[in-house]
């Protein structure tokens, strides 16, 4: 069996996700519209496009380009970064539930952006080296944790969700140490919210995705092997261990940093590349799908966060959290139907 086998799909199956992804570009372009006019000041459409081109009011160009813009392209971005990192611990896990959320590694990157606040730095540097640190350390002790009976199956989910609970009162002790204001900006950063992000952070976000994104298309064929099984993928070329530590390098930093940017927003990283395999049909993990799938859907909950309680804005983070906790319930669900 040959990488190319594995990655090639028949005509009509090209077609049919020709069709969705078509559907799902206009459905982001749809969501991203919404994102530039709707809001406390509502902008028509032919306006938006105006200020877009550099045209319009000016008021009305520093509402559609100044503000909203940096949102809706973060978050757009930031959706992508959280389905692949998730995507590709789903994949060296072997488990759908093997989430950077659930395996402990979204806490340690809070940890450590945490300790940079509490230390007196919110420059976009500090933040992400500490994000970044802290992600590595737990994705570290994580795997030493689970390194004698291996890091696939349920035991590296059960260390994960251990290692999370524990981190979390770490986190919790450090905001009631720290003094008040310090503690508020914790909390409301501690939420995940692409509230009151800016345009500063554009450059490293779109940096980040670009080279993970051609990091990942690079191992994806190896990846496709890997999920076949260890062996096989061994027999074939692959070197599991080198594989295994380059994706988790790749998935923590892709994560970090949008930790540092956002605070940590749930279950997009566990829902959007599960949903793409099923919506795409794929075998192998559809990396780019995955990336389209988050994409979609953080644009989608922030847009229900910002406007569902108007003039109220919500954390982006708890409307993640809702639409994530429905598709828990309902995978658990699915998989203890499937046991009977």
């Amino acid at each position: 069996m040959s990488t190319a086998s594995v990655v090639a799909v028949p005509f009509a199956t090209g077609r049919r996700r020709r069709i969705i992804w078509i559907s799902s570009a206009l459905v982001l372009v749809g969501l991203a519209i919404a994102g530039l006019s709707l809001g406390d000041a509502a902008i028509p459409v032919p306006d938006v496009f105006a200020a877009l081109f550099g045209r319009g009011e000016s008021g009305t160009r520093l509402v559609v380009v100044g503000w909203r813009l940096p949102r809706v392209v973060l978050g757009a971005a930031i959706g992508a970064m959280l389905a692949l990192s998730g995507a590709l611990f789903q994949v060296i896990t072997r488990n759908p539930l093997g989430s950077p959320d659930i395996l402990g590694f979204s806490a340690g990157a809070y940890t450590g952006a945490l300790l940079v606040i509490v230390g007196g730095s919110v420059s976009t540097a500090a933040l992400t080296a500490g994000a970044v640190g802290g992600g590595i350390a737990a994705a570290a002790l994580v795997f030493v944790l689970v390194a004698r009976r291996g890091a696939g199956g349920t035991r590296l989910i059960i260390v994960g969700i251990a290692l999370t609970a524990m981190l979390g009162a770490v986190n919790t002790m450090i905001e009631l140490a720290a003094d008040d204001v310090v503690a508020h900006t914790a909390a409301i950063w501690g939420a995940g919210s692409l509230n009151g992000i800016d345009g500063r952070w554009i450059p490293l976000i779109l940096g980040a995705l670009a080279l993970g994104g051609l990091a990942i298309a690079v191992m994806a064929p190896a990846l496709a092997l890997y999920e076949l099984g260890e062996d096989r993928a061994t027999s074939l070329g692959v070197r599991p261990v080198r594989l295994r530590i380059s994706a988790m390098l790749i998935g923590v930093v892709l994560l970090a940093v949008t930790i540092a940017a956002a605070g940590p927003i749930a279950f997009v990283a566990l829902a959007a590349p599960q949903i793409a395999r099923r919506v795409w049909r794929s075998g192998p993990m559809p990396f780019a799908a995955s990336a389209m799938t988050g994409a979609v859907l953080l644009l989608f909950s922030d847009l229900l966060a910002a406007r569902l309680f108007a003039p109220t804005m919500l954390p982006t983070g708890l409307v993640t959290i809702g639409i994530g906790g429905l598709y828990l319930a309902w995978m658990l669900s699915g998989a203890n139907r499937r046991r009977r």
